[in-house]
């Protein structure tokens, strides 16, 4: 794990499974539970700052911790917590590639878990499909399958960010979507998986997305214009379920 990935990993993991301070004051409530391929490049603040580029005000918080499932998560008691104080629209829930029978079997049971509580909170449950490592790249079809039938299970919304790095690769095959580990996203690999979730939340194109961010921690992020161009239009082409290889 990169060392940037691991100190951010320290701070989400003191005391357990304890949700990040709240991004914004107002605006609509998302919270974020998963692991490492959540908080890596701050995921939902990109999903914010995107948000916002398009005039939405989002409030983001997340609840994650390294290698985390949402088994995890369950009997951790954080996310739990989290959902039931309330005040969310929308919670995505992510854990890792889930493309073994046994990972797809415990993705679908606790998906049902966390979708009962989150209903009961009032809010709306999500899937952020994840990709498999680069090792296992043979894994993206199984990967994507098992988010899919969990989604159906409980009726959530599917944020397919696997399948649209999958539609950048057939654009542009060199794009560098893995960070140096071939597991984390790199930058450009958070960015289009945050191109997905924003376009999902929101229902509008990720097409025309700015390819600047600037974070609320100072941090800016820039993605080369030719390259967000092309994840912006895999991204509309995963929402639009034509992202399977």
């Amino acid at each position: 794990m990169a060392m940037g990935v691991a100190a951010f990993a320290l701070v989400l993991a003191c005391g357990g499974a304890g949700p990040a301070a709240v991004v914004e004051e107002d605006g609509r409530g998302v919270l974020f539970v998963g692991n490492s391929l959540t908080y890596a490049n701050d995921l939902p603040e990109m999903v914010r700052a995107l948000a916002l580029a398009s005039g939405e005000t989002l409030r983001v918080e997340m609840v994650a911790n390294p290698d985390w499932s949402l088994e995890d998560h369950w009997n951790g008691g954080g996310a739990r917590a989290a959902i039931r104080r309330g005040g969310w629209e929308v919670v995505v829930l992510q854990q890792g590639p889930s493309s073994l029978p046994e990972s797809r079997t415990l993705l679908i049971d606790y998906a049902r878990r966390f979708a009962g509580e989150i209903r009961a909170a009032g809010a709306t449950p999500a899937l952020y499909a994840v990709w498999p490592s680069l090792s296992r790249s043979g894994d993206f079809d199984r990967a994507t399958e098992s988010y899919r039938l969990a989604a159906e299970e409980v009726d959530a919304m599917l944020f397919p960010a696997g399948e649209a790095w999958r539609a950048a690769w057939r654009a542009d095959p060199g794009l560098q979507l893995y960070a140096a580990d071939g597991l984390h996203p790199s930058v450009a690999g958070t960015y289009a998986a945050a191109l997905v979730i924003c376009a999902g939340l929101l229902h509008r194109s990720p097409v025309g997305s700015p390819s600047t961010l600037n974070l609320r921690d100072g941090t800016i992020v820039r993605i080369d214009p030719a390259v967000a161009e092309v994840l912006q239009r895999a991204a509309a082409t995963a929402i639009a379920g034509d992202g399977g290889g």
